[in-house]
């Protein structure tokens, strides 16, 4: 098994299907959406009860609160509802606005409404628009 430089770690990491997906969207973050990379961390940890986690992608506002969740998987692991009670967990700790859920082919985002619900997006919000939702 090869490596692949993560930017967010500065360093090579083993290159598995999962790591190779986040890889991607890490630089979707950056190209498409206008993320810095340094207001983006990978395989961030946090407790939740007395249980460790670690979340793929965490996207933070300027003032360092955290905005965004990316839960990846491997390309062969469908987008399934177990996917998003995930990220509703990470998010129970993170209080984000925005949820991605990717495996490289399929990405799903949801964008916490006035009520704070998350609902489905028709688009992925640039970074700007990110920070306007605070």
């Amino acid at each position: 098994m090869g490596t692949i430089w993560d930017p967010l770690r500065r360093k090579d990491v083993a290159l598995t299907p999962e790591e190779q997906v986040r890889q991607w969207f890490i630089a979707n973050l950056r190209d498409a959406l206008g993320v810095p990379v340094h207001m983006m961390g990978s395989e961030v940890s946090f407790e939740f009860g007395r249980k460790h986690y670690r979340a793929d992608i965490v996207v933070y506002s300027r003032s360092g609160s955290p905005l965004a969740v990316v839960e990846c998987k491997r390309p062969d692991v469908e987008i399934s509802s177990e996917v998003a009670r995930q990220a509703m967990r990470y998010n129970a700790v993170l209080d984000v606005k925005f949820i991605f859920l990717t495996n490289g082919k399929n990405t799903y985002i949801y964008g916490r409404d006035a009520s704070g619900v998350f609902v489905p997006m028709d688009h992925a919000p640039g970074f700007e628009e990110m920070l306007c939702r605070q």
